[in-house]
């Protein structure tokens, strides 16, 4: 792996906590970006607040945090997306997201029109 795309997986996990400060006053505890063919991935670490970390001691209170995360991301796919294209210059074609109510992690997943690991 070379020194740029280690900057560059640093400069995007950044920008993701900054965006979720920005969006919701506190952003996750640690964020990692990984950069594996035309695919980028971030892990979340600590992102439940206090109030999701009761509400995920019960089944319905899963189900809810589950619900308002799926709503929140689905609300803001396109800044998460412009994130990524802005740092990365290539274009997301697709992304995919999701939270464990087990762990208090969360993982992004962008699918980019071309193989940035080789062009790094």
């Amino acid at each position: 792996m070379s020194n740029s795309q280690k900057k560059l997986e640093a400069e995007i996990s950044a920008a993701f906590i900054k965006f979720q400060r920005d969006l919701i006053g506190r952003g996750p505890q640690e964020a990692k970006t990984y950069i594996i063919n035309d695919m980028l991935i971030t892990r979340f670490k600590g992102v439940l607040t206090v109030e999701e970390k009761h509400l995920v001691n019960r089944d319905s209170g899963k189900k809810l945090v589950k619900q308002m995360r799926e709503l929140l991301r689905e609300m803001y796919s396109e800044d998460y997306e412009k994130i990524v294209e802005h740092y990365t210059g290539c274009k997301v074609l697709s992304s995919h997201s999701d939270i464990s109510t087990k762990t208090g992690e969360r993982i992004e997943v962008f699918i980019m029109d071309k193989d940035l690991e080789k062009s790094l």
